[in-house]
């Protein structure tokens, strides 16, 4: 199981997780990570899915990027958010310096831990200084195929550790949360704002 694999999944599934995504209410963390920008900040939204989170971010006067590694879900979240979508995968990212803050909601928790740090450094490399990081994973030490997709389950004890390998990032919060869609709530999701120092 790889994460083309993943991809593979989320352009044949892209109806049914759009659907199911795009209307959740995802309002307190938004705004817990948008309490850490300045207002008109650019963020990069990787791997935005549906494009709930990047239309929040525009409505709110915040200048968006936004990315996904399935073609079909670029389709959806720009005929949603009315802007384009890049399709690209999270390992293709090259900007330097460029955003205040990225925003990736369960989306890099597909990859595998070794490509997971290649990308981490490409996060920390196109943030702006001090910039910070929003990401989430589910919550455990499960790595492999789950519902047809690659998972890297955390617990804040292995994400300590895989941050200590990652230059230039610290910790600022991280908190545990359920899963906010119906019939999801026994799933935990482990939560963190990284800042690039």
């Amino acid at each position: 199981m790889t994460y083309n694999n993943t991809l593979g999944y989320y352009d044949d599934h892209a109806d049914q997780f759009y659907k199911s995504t795009v209307n959740v209410e995802f309002t307190t963390m938004q705004e817990r990570f948008l309490a850490k920008l300045q207002p008109g900040s650019y963020i990069l939204d990787f791997g935005c899915g549906s494009g709930r989170d990047a239309k929040i971010f525009l409505e709110k006067g915040y200048k968006v990027d936004a990315v996904d590694g399935s073609v079909e879900l670029c389709r959806l979240a720009g005929e949603y958010t009315g802007i384009k979508i890049k399709n690209m995968l999270f390992q293709d990212l090259s900007e330097v310096d460029r955003y205040d803050g990225i925003w990736a909601c369960s989306s890099i928790l597909h990859l595998p831990i070794k490509e997971l740090a290649e990308v981490m450094g490409r996060m920390v490399t196109a943030l702006k200084a001090n910039g910070i990081i929003y990401t989430s994973f589910k919550y455990g030490t499960f790595a492999g195929e789950r519902n047809g997709r690659y998972f890297r389950d955390m617990t804040e004890e292995t994400f300590a550790e895989f941050l200590g390998g990652i230059d230039g990032l610290e910790m600022e919060e991280q908190w545990t949360t359920s899963d906010v869609r119906p019939e999801r709530g026994e799933e935990k999701w482990l939560n963190l704002i990284l800042r690039k120092r």
